[in-house]
């Protein structure tokens, strides 16, 4: 394979011009529009073009039939902060400086340069709609330093658990909902990122414009409006269910059903907004989730087969925890239904996105812009030698993927007693089949790429022991 070592030219227009030279020449204007829209905690199979048979999704598989579905694409992290760190700053898990959840925030300083403060430089607006992405609890003014031009939405994690908020923040600026009480109220918070994410397309249709729609959706509490449960009520044997800080739940199954088809909904009402106000054919459109399926606030992952073939889910390492949908869609620039099996992940959106644009890219990126593969010339397409993950709870674990061996290694307290599993994902997608024993070389390989991955950290927690 062939190394990254190629992206590490800063400001390099490279592929995209090659391509697409359109997309990087002229003014400002000429350039493409990006939508990332992240939902949270969705699993890999919870959609029905990868694979979902219970729960309907028209308008996300009709994205997919009209795009580009990856099926080897991987999350920045296993939980939410740090898998949106990866996003953000274009690094892996090892390098960024939020590795965990807690009340960490990405630092206003050069350090964490992120992919909007790049697009910035090229006179892209930016813009962060819902959940904030720079850390699980962030001050006001965070979102807008780390280079989003509006923000609207929660500041930390835990309020983005509850879908009727007291209160949200514009800009830095507190908006109150006193009819609001966390589960209930007459603001629904998806309600409100939809109303906003209309008026800023509308007001920035000129362009070019970063869009960072940070859904909560399917996040528990398990919530979704009343026209949304009707479509799964009597589908499903419920029982009522009551886990920790979240909402008792009398109908999980139909809420979590429920709250999918909703989003999906929303994904669909954009695209044809998009295609209302002419500006489709110059919008790339990005679908995708922050880390794999849930257990937890009253959802079975195990029921909807959340999962699919794939083992684990969130806080795994495995790869029902880290590898997730994600479609592309471009009318005009990506080909209809098609799927590639390249092996990205999230801190690849950086280089891709600022070599779309014509934006300098950071010469410490650890990302491989897939511009090549969204545009149909997949012979041209650098690979990544690893792809490396570290968690931070239940023990600390990690894990590595060398062409098809994947490697995870757990219970890092115990250093260096922990051991270290091996999978071939070619012929054990499941990782049912731990071959460590019989591949003892392939191993140290892969306990040398993993210490090597890991850079020191300032912050203490996030540091394994030696």
């Amino acid at each position: 394979m062939e190394r990254r070592s190629f992206m590490k030219l800063t400001g390099t227009l490279g592929l995209a011009a090659m391509f697409n030279p359109l997309a990087v020449a002229g003014t400002p204007e000429d350039r493409p529009n990006i939508i990332f829209i992240l939902a949270d905690d969705l699993g890999y199979a919870d959609l029905g073009c990868y694979g979902q048979e219970v729960i309907k999704t028209p308008c996300i598989d009709r994205m997919a039939s009209e795009g580009l579905m990856f099926t080897q694409h991987y999350a920045g992290s296993t939980v939410c902060a740090p898998s949106r760190a990866c996003f953000l700053t274009g690094k892996h898990s090892g390098n960024t400086y939020v590795r965990g959840n807690g009340d960490y925030q990405l630092r206003t300083s050069p350090e964490d340069t992120t992919v909007a403060e790049l697009l910035q430089t090229v006179g892209y607006h930016t813009a962060m709609i819902g959940k904030a992405s720079t850390g699980c609890i962030t001050t006001p003014e965070q979102p807008n330093a780390k280079g989003f031009d509006h923000f609207f939405g929660y500041l930390t994690h835990v309020d983005a658990h509850h879908y009727f908020p007291e209160k949200l923040y514009h800009n830095g600026e507190v908006i109150h909902y006193p009819g609001n009480a966390l589960h209930e109220g007459t603001h629904y918070s998806h309600d409100l990122f939809m109303d906003d994410i209309t008026r800023y397309l509308e007001s920035h249709k000129d362009g070019p414009f970063f869009l960072h729609w940070s859904m909560q959706i399917p996040h528990a509490s398990l919530y979704a409006p009343e026209d949304w449960m009707k479509m799964y009520r009597s589908q499903f044997d419920e029982e009522p269910v009551i886990q920790g800080h979240y909402r008792s739940e009398e109908e999980p199954r139909t809420a979590f059903a429920a709250m999918v088809s909703r989003m999906d909904w929303e994904v669909g009402q954009l695209l044809d907004k998009l295609k209302e106000l002419g500006i489709a054919e110059n919008t790339l459109v990005i679908f995708t989730s922050d880390n794999g399926a849930m257990h937890e606030g009253g959802h079975d992952r195990f029921f909807f087969n959340s999962s699919g073939v794939h083992r684990g889910g969130k806080r795994d390492l495995y790869e029902g925890g880290i590898r997730v949908p994600f479609i592309a869609w471009w009318p005009g620039k990506i080909q209809e239904a098609t799927t590639t099996d390249h092996v990205s992940a999230f801190w690849d959106f950086l280089p891709t996105a600022c070599e779309l644009a014509g934006a300098a890219i950071p010469h410490d990126t650890d990302g491989i812009s897939f511009l090549p593969t969204l545009l149909g010339h997949p012979d041209s397409q650098k690979l990544h030698d690893h792809l490396y993950w570290e968690f931070h709870e239940q023990g600390g674990k990690r894990a590595i993927r060398c062409g098809d061996w994947k490697a995870v290694q757990l219970s890092m307290s115990e250093r260096p007693f922990n051991s270290i599993e091996l999978y071939n994902l070619a012929e054990d997608i499941g990782e049912q089949h731990d071959l460590a024993g019989e591949h003892p070389d392939i191993v140290a390989k892969a306990q040398e790429l993993l210490d090597k991955a890991h850079s020191p950290c300032d912050i203490e927690q996030f540091n394994f022991p030696t």
